[in-house]
């Protein structure tokens, strides 16, 4: 696999397809350029997701992210581009992209955008926290 910029993401199977299960990744290096000024917007990536039968392949996804770095584009534009390309190649059950971009003209910007398979419903969660407290608590 070659270590230039790509806009493809390669995908592998889901080793668990059978339970839901999130995968959470902190992207913190993401680069484009303002499509008004040129200059570089930094912001960091938080992609939450939980798959159906296809998972992201990381070394493709920092590939697929590098290809931003000279794309003039609005933060709210490629936030929703970035969530549509991931949610096109791995069509999981559930995916939420929340972009974090760091200060331009005293402003700083978050985008959260999110995906949800038609007819999928997230399982009730367990909560363990009081059970939690009380095995600390034994000695």
């Amino acid at each position: 696999m070659s270590t230039d910029p790509a806009e493809t993401l390669a995908t592998f199977a889901n080793p668990a397809p059978q339970r839901d299960f999130l995968i959470h990744m902190e992207i913190p290096e993401f680069t484009c350029l303002c499509p008004k000024t040129g200059q570089p917007d930094f912001a960091t990536l938080i992609l939450d997701y939980i798959p159906e039968s296809r998972c992201v392949e990381l070394k493709s996804l920092k590939l697929y992210i590098w290809s931003f770095r000279n794309v003039g584009c609005f933060h709210e534009d490629v936030s929703n581009r970035i969530l549509d390309d991931l949610v096109g190649a791995t069509e999981p059950r559930y995916m939420q992209l929340t972009a974090r971009f760091y200060v331009r003209g005293g402003i700083f910007t978050t985008v959260v955008a999110e995906h949800r398979k038609p007819g999928w419903t997230p399982p009730t969660r367990v909560q363990l926290g009081d059970f939690e407290r009380q095995s600390n608590t034994r000695g």
